[in-house]
Order: structure tokens, then C-alpha cells, then sequence
């Protein structure tokens, strides 16, 4: 089966740590060993943040005052090449006998988006305000003051409408090569009718770009890794719980936090609802738990399961089912590196004829 991993900001850099490169590979190199243990059984591909080392890019291009700054989107992909290439070497080590290719990934957006009038993200390092309004001025960029001294760049935040690369994406799956694409959501571009492609002064929600890639390829999963062990109900109060396993209808229902777990919500709500598969929200460390349903939570439709074996019906009971021993035989002669999940492979216990199963573990009251 196919899954796509979205790992989060404290994959590269947990909060408080240097912008070094011996740091962030550090970091790689543990969540590598988790990417690793799925991509052992599934083909995975791999999608990636880049806020912190844009905002690097940016304060080292100031520094070259004659030389006018690059543009958003060739930072977007200088940092999708250097993010890539650490990824990729530590993959590689976990996977000796697996092909991983990172790949520069653009990704059309619309120029009539009408995020484009209302600029929200903000990116590059803080400046005074004597510099934020010479910005302005010079440059036409849209300045927010993000304290009473400090300001900072505000860029557009475009829906992804088409990734430009999906054909290779496809075919590096099919291959059996582990991917790394679509770094901080893509390098965003437009195209016009006549097939010219040029780059945008805007950033892509990283998970939503993850969610439509993970649709196009046709993923049976979608993990959104992060440093929280799942989403949480009234988060931030004293009567905050984890939500361990629901569906989209009663999430879009819930309030949280914008531009942290508002996009993982909304990421996991559309690749729910747009096909078979099922999203999951936790730990970095966890992600080999929360593919088997048992850690971080879990946002899937009614009656699909959680079994991993294509094609199969959900059971009428809903929550997390174990499979069958015809059943795990019959996946195991299916062609292809697809496989069944570490829980999945242990055969089912019989349920007492006088009484009704037991509900699986994690599932919600």
C-alpha cells in the first residue's frame, strides 16, 4: 500500500533549536528511522516543511544589499533541494537495497486565488520598522508588525490545484523507490494557456499539499506527523482530551489552532472524504503506531477499515478490525510490495458466541 508521511517542523528543527545543518541532520536522521520502519513494509513517500530555513535564506540574502533579494519561490526551491538531499542521504542509510529519490516539486496555484488579496503567512526574519516600511516602499511587500518593534513579510497562502511532477511521483512509486517531494508544500507557480510556467511570490500549506498528493497517487494513508501525540479537544483549557478516533463531520465541527493543527485537520478531513483511505495525526516517533491505529488520532469515513487490505469491506461494526488468517493469506499472494500491518498479520481471536466483540482498543466513548 501506498502511504504519504507529512513530516512536521520539529522533524527538521525542534523549537529552540540553531539553524545549523549538523542539527537539522541530526533531527533527519531520527525521524529517517521512523520513515524507515514503514517503508519497509509499504512504498512511502515523503513530503516536508521549510519555514525555518526560508527565513534563513531571506536574512542571508540581505546581507548582499547589491544584489536584489531572490523571490519567494526560488527559495522555496533552493530549500526543497537542500531539506531533500538531507532526507534522501538518511534514508538511504536505514535503506541500503532501496532506491529514494528527492524531487523538486511545483505546484500551480491559481492567480485569481482570492487568498492572493489577503495576504497571511509570514515569512523571512523580523526587521524594525524603519526597514519594514523601506520593504514596502522598495520592494511592494506587504509588512506586518508582529510586536510593538518588530515586523515581518506577509505572503498569500494559495490553494494547491495541481502538482506539476505527479506522472514522475507515479512512476518512482510504482518502481518501488521511497520519494521525497513536495517540500513546504511545493514550489508554487501558475500557468497560463499557453503552457508557461512561472513561479509565484506565495507559500502552500504544506499539509494540504500533502493531502492532495496523497489523493492524486491514490495513498491508502496519510500520516501528519508533528510534536503532539494526536489533536486534542478544547486544547488549551483544563478540559482538553485527545480525540483518538472520529470522523470529518464532527472535526469540522471543532475549533483549532490556526496555522499549527487548523491545516492537519483540514489536510486529513479532504483526503478522508475524497476517497478509501484514512488520515492520521501524531508523533513522529509514533508514526509506525498510528499507521496500525493504536497511537495519535485516527480520521477515517464510516465503515472503512482500518486492516490495510485493498478492496476489502469495512466490517459492519465500526472502529480499528482485525483480519482473518484466509484473509491475511489471501493479501499475501497479491502482487507488488503491498503488505499487511504488523497487527494485522496476528491472527484474529475468535469472538464468544453469547456475547457481542469487544470494541477495539482506542476507540472512542
Amino acid at each position: 500500500m501506498i502511504v504519504v508521511i507529512a513530516l512536521g517542523g520539529a522533524a527538521l528543527l525542534k523549537r529552540g533549536d540553531p539553524p545549523e545543518v549538523n542539527v537539522q541532520r541530526a533531527n533527519i536522521a531520527r525521524a529517517a528511522e521512523s520513515v524507515a520502519t514503514i517503508a519497509r513494509l509499504h512504498n512511502v513517500v515523503v513530503t516536508h516543511g521549510n519555514a525555518p530555513q526560508v527565513a534563513l535564506l531571506a536574512l542571508q540574502a540581505e546581507a548582499y544589499a547589491q544584489v536584489p533579494p531572490y523571490p519567494l519561490d526560488v527559495l522555496g526551491a533552493q530549500t526543497g533541494g537542500m531539506i531533500g538531499y538531507l532526507i534522501e542521504q538518511e534514508l538511504r542509510s536505514c535503506l541500503p537495497k532501496r532506491e529514494v529519490v528527492s524531487l523538486l516539486t511545483q505546484v500551480e496555484v491559481s492567480p485569481n486565488d482570492p487568498a492572493v488579496m489577503s495576504p497571511s503567512a509570514l515569512v523571512g526574519p523580523a526587521c524594525n520598522q524603519e526597514q519594514a516600511q523601506r520593504f514596502a516602499r522598495e520592494r511592494g511587500w506587504k509588512m506586518t508588525a508582529i510586536s510593538e518593534k518588530l515586523w515581518r513579510r506577509t505572503v498569500p497562502v494559495a490553494e494547491p490545484r495541481r502538482i506539476l511532477e505527479l506522472n514522475a511521483i507515479r512512476g518512482l512509486v510504482t518502481a518501488g523507490a521511497v520519494v521525497v517531494c513536495a517540500g513546504g508544500g511545493g514550489v508554487p507557480v501558475i500557468v497560463n494557456s499557453r503552457g508557461v510556467v512561472r513561479g509565484v511570490e506565495a507559500v502552500i500549506e504544506k499539509d494540504l499539499a500533502a493531502a492532495l498528493l496523497a489523493r492524486e497517487i491514490g495513498a491508502a494513508a496519510l500520516l501528519l506527523l508533528t510534536d503532539v501525540d494526536a489533536a486534542y479537544e478544547a486544547w488549551g483549557t483544563n478540559f482538553k482530551r485527545p480525540i483518538r478516533e472520529t470522523t470529518p463531520e464532527p472535526l469540522r465541527k471543532m475549533s483549532f489552532t490556526v496555522g499549527s493543527m487548523q491545516p492537519k485537520i483540514e489536510a486529513a478531513c479532504r483526503f478522508v472524504e475524497a476517497g478509501r483511505g484514512f488520515a492520521g495525526i501524531g508523533l513522529l516517533e509514533d508514526a509506525a503506531a498510528i499507521l496500525e491505529g493504536k497511537r495519535g488520532t485516527i480520521v477515517r469515513k464510516s465503515g472503512v477499515s482500518l486492516d490495510f487490505i485493498p478492496g476489502k469491506e469495512a466490517a459492519k461494526q465500526p472502529g480499528p478490525t482485525t483480519i482473518s488468517r484466509a484473509a491475511a493469506k489471501q493479501a499475501a499472494r497479491q502482487p507488488g510490495p503491498t503488505t499487511i500491518s504488523r497487527a494485522a498479520k496476528r491472527p484474529a481471536q475468535p469472538a464468544p458466541t453469547t456475547q457481542p466483540p469487544t470494541k477495539p482498543p482506542g476507540k472512542t466513548k
